[in-house]
């Protein structure tokens, strides 16, 4: 199977709160839209410091992560941050990597958002079992 990318919309949840308590206006809500890997090997959603400085989410704290090549870096957390694709949300926090790094959907916003890896056609879509909302596992 090759690389799978979705379009994902990023939206920093405090600002969304903030509108909806009429402390800022809905124009200053700041969101993105993005061609994001969908990497289900990764744990968290990982966005890069372009992405952060655009949408300017919170530090939560430093979190150490292991990479693909094996190695561990510290890396800063942040959110938390509102996940868009197809009909579902997730919100969820995400790890800031260097520079312009590819940005990653790892599995927990997958999973909140009940969404597969499709392997014939190489894209994410809804899960077919559930094409109208998100069930989720609580077992």
């Amino acid at each position: 199977m090759g690389l799978v990318y979705a379009d994902i919309i990023l939206i920093n949840a405090i600002d969304l709160e903030m509108a909806h308590r009429n402390i800022i206006g809905e124009d200053e809500i700041k969101q993105m839209s993005i061609n994001m890997m969908v990497d289900s090997g990764a744990y968290m959603m990982a966005i890069n410091q372009t992405i952060q400085g655009q949408l300017q989410l919170p530090f939560i704290e430093k979190r150490k992560n292991i990479l693909a090549d094996g190695s561990i870096k510290e890396y800063e957390v942040v959110g938390p941050i509102i996940v868009k694709f197809s009909n579902r949300t997730s919100t969820c926090s995400a790890v800031v990597l260097p520079g312009n790094s590819e940005p990653l959907l790892g599995a927990i916003p997958m999973e909140e958002m009940d969404v597969q890896i499709h392997p014939r056609r190489q894209e994410l879509v809804v899960n077919p079992a559930h094409p109208y909302y998100a069930v989720l596992s609580l077992r």
